[in-house]
């Protein structure tokens, strides 16, 4: 059964950075394309930012391109989420998403981590 774990989430001003991670055990890594999602209070989760299990491809939602890079290490089975320049609207609780497969999809996404909060302060 594959696990996934985020960290890293906390409060920043806005203006700042914080780096998330995803944690995965139990499967493997590198066969699975993953996904960033949020979820705003009162608000729909929304897609993040995605990337191919070879990290060789990314996609990005408008709203975070060019502020956020996601990456991933499979030799340390960890999916990454770097976000500078956040703004309040940013605030949100911040999802890893797993499929197994190659491609980034929306789709089949058979793994969840618990999320991780990121508050952003005007």
């Amino acid at each position: 059964q594959v696990q996934l774990v985020e960290s890293g989430g906390g409060l920043v001003q806005a203006g700042g950075s914080l780096r998330l991670s995803c944690a995965a055990s139990g499967g493997t890594f590198s066969r699975y394309a993953m996904t960033w999602f949020r979820q705003a209070p009162g608000k729909e989760r929304e897609f993040v930012a995605g990337i191919t299990s070879s990290g060789i491809t990314t996609q990005y939602a408008d709203s975070v391109k060019g502020r956020f890079t996601i990456s991933r290490d499979n030799a340390k089975n960890t999916m990454f989420l770097q976000m500078n320049s956040l703004k309040p609207e940013d605030t949100a609780v911040y999802y890893c998403a797993g499929r197994t497969g190659a491609a980034i999809s929306l789709r089949q996404l058979a793994y969840w981590g618990q999320g991780t909060q990121v508050t952003v302060s005007s």
